[in-house]
């Protein structure tokens, strides 16, 4: 199946937007080629609130989401996972609110990598974070009005999680799965054998709407997931044909494969492709010298 991105969004900075009955969307200002217009923050509930991914530290976004609080009590701070752009502002609005901080896990890398444990990317590893409550899988917390349900989704990073607003049939995806692009898959921070796996589950259940960390809704979210499946297989053989035509090193891949990409992606492209090396390598597909590398040299088994 064709996979159709949407870039169709307007941020609405400084303002909270309905996005479902019960739920505001705050984006925070924070706009680059990797959080696509900026961050989006959640506000749940009508009396006593649950904010989900309160976002970057950043005063502006901060205020605004005071502002769409109005002075109402928020029980709950829920983090999908620990990028720069999705928890560093947790810590700040529980000092405010004195609400819970619940999120899987501190941040930890996916596999042990040879480019080191911590992501180069912009906006990656907050290792400052630590909840208050670790959320297990399948876990219910239950609310004012409200119930949200934990899904593990490792995959972007080892401690992703997504929350399903229960009876709603909507479920935030965070960086999992968004309209407007792929999420990053990038070593150490994330694998891709576990985001492969998380997609499956995601594509198992039966939501009808998914609200991601950056951009607009996704409005049809299984047959969206299958596109979204299919190219990473794609991009796959796309790794595979390079190295049986004589690739040996990432930067060749890149070149070749992401040449009608903005450039200042590169990085991240060359990240995605030491992704799916790490998985072609455990598969037997590929062979490499030592631990997959971003500078290693891989061949055709």
């Amino acid at each position: 199946m064709a996979l159709e991105f949407d870039a169709r969004f307007d941020p609405s900075y400084g303002e909270g937007v309905a996005v479902a009955p019960g739920v505001l969307r705050v984006t925070a200002p924070n706009p680059s080629p990797f959080t696509f217009h900026g961050t989006n923050s959640y506000v749940v509930g009508q009396d006593t609130l649950a904010v989900i991914d309160p976002g970057p530290d950043d005063d502006a976004h901060f205020r605004t989401l005071l502002d769409v609080i109005g002075g109402r009590p928020v029980s709950h701070i829920f983090v999908s996972h620990t990028h720069r752009d999705h928890s560093p502002l947790a810590a700040r609005l529980k000092q405010h609110t004195g609400a819970v901080v619940l999120a899987e896990g501190p941040h930890r890398p996916a596999r042990s990598m040879l480019i080191g444990e911590v992501n180069p990317l912009d906006a990656s590893a907050d290792t400052d974070f630590v909840p208050d409550v670790a959320l297990p899988d399948d876990g219910v917390v239950d609310g004012d009005g409200w119930s949200l349900r934990t899904i593990l989704t490792p995959g972007h990073t080892a401690n992703h999680a997504a929350f399903a607003l229960e009876g709603t049939g909507i479920l935030f995806s965070a960086d999992h799965v968004m309209a407007w692009s792929t999420s990053i898959v990038a070593p150490p921070d994330g694998a891709m054998a576990d985001y492969m796996a998380s997609l499956d589950r995601l594509i198992e259940r039966d939501d009808r709407l998914l609200l991601p960390g950056h951009g607009g809704p996704v409005t049809a979210p299984r047959s969206f997931m299958r596109g979204l499946k299919t190219h990473r297989k794609m991009r796959e053989r796309a790794i595979l044909e390079r190295i049986r035509g004589g690739d040996r090193t990432i930067k060749d891949m890149v070149r070749a494969i992401y040449r009608d990409t903005d450039p200042r992606l590169h990085g991240a492209a060359g990240l995605s492709v030491l992704a799916h090396l790490e998985d072609l390598v455990a598969r037997d597909l590929v062979s490499t010298y030592g631990a997959p590398a971003i500078d290693g040299t891989f061949m055709p088994v």
